[in-house]
């Protein structure tokens, strides 16, 4: 389970578009956090198994870029890694490619920290957690 995982497919549905016909752009980033969930899951994080522990991770920073417009119809997967643990955060990946041709359509970024859900503060990550992650880490910038 190493390295990079699918964790999304979809279409691209008249709804998410906006007048130009084009997927919008917090549609972008609600696919690309239920990658993330999808991702943190794989992994034993999964909304459950945190909420159970009073535990979640909040996004902190999203960064999207837009590389080929995704029109009403397009078929369109994702795949996700970790591109870093650190103390109390997580860095995620993802790329969302169009299904039919393999063409990237867009990339996004996200750093995510651990959180405590009755305090409403930052937490570090388990030990246990960061290990069992660390053989996990791509570096994003490579396929």
């Amino acid at each position: 389970m190493a390295g990079w995982c699918d964790t999304y497919r979809g279409m691209v549905y008249p709804w998410q578009c906006d007048h130009q016909g084009h997927l919008t752009t917090m549609h972008y980033l609600g696919i690309f956090d239920q990658a993330g969930w999808h991702l943190l899951n794989r992994h034993g994080l999964g909304p459950e198994a945190l909420a159970d522990a009073g535990r979640g991770y909040v996004d902190a920073k999203d960064t999207i870029e837009y590389v080929t417009e995704l029109r009403v119809g397009a078929l369109v997967e994702v795949a996700s890694a970790f591109s870093r643990i650190g103390t109390s955060s997580i860095g995620l990946v993802h790329r969302m490619r169009l299904a039919a041709t393999g063409l990237l359509a867009a990339r996004c970024e996200m750093i995510a920290v651990h959180f405590d859900l009755v305090a409403r503060t930052k937490l570090p990550i388990p030990e246990d957690v960061r290990a069992r992650l660390a053989d996990h880490i791509v570096d994003p910038t490579k396929n």
